[in-house]
């Protein structure tokens, strides 16, 4: 059985939302999924797992989270080549500029991007719920 970690930071909800999406997605193609806020994930983990998707939302000028979830993807970037990786996020503002540069960021690490990003505007709706479940089965 495939094993995905759900890995996300979120200030208001709303990429919680998602991540408990994404992990729903995950399970009901038949894998494991662990949920884990960014604080409870580390480099030493990545290999745990076949698959991984991280949610973080846009902050500031259209940037990640840069107290907890900055630093815990940097720290674990030189682990992702060749890693199954699906991305996604919510916004406020701006035009998803944030996920065009993670996702380019993740390329460079050789992480294997296995679908599309997904960015959603404030709270997901039921379609936005619905697309973060095909993410995640896609992931796995």
């Amino acid at each position: 059985m495939a094993k995905a970690a759900v890995v996300y930071w979120s200030g208001t909800g709303n990429t919680e939302a998602m991540a408990n999406a994404v992990a729903d997605g995950i399970r009901e193609k038949g894998a494991e999924a662990d949920l884990l806020t960014c604080d409870a994930f580390s480099a030493a983990k990545v290999s745990a797992y076949d698959a991984i998707a991280f949610g973080c939302p846009a902050m500031g000028a259209e940037e990640l989270e840069e107290t907890e979830f900055e630093p815990m993807f940097a720290d674990l970037e030189v682990n992702l080549s060749g890693k199954k990786v699906a991305l996604f996020g919510s916004y406020g503002w701006g035009d998803g500029e944030w996920m065009r540069t993670w996702e380019e960021r993740c390329k460079n690490d050789g992480a294997v991007l296995v679908c599309d990003s997904l960015i959603v505007n404030e709270s997901p709706d039921d379609d936005g719920i619905a697309q973060c479940k095909a993410l995640g089965a896609a992931l796995v």
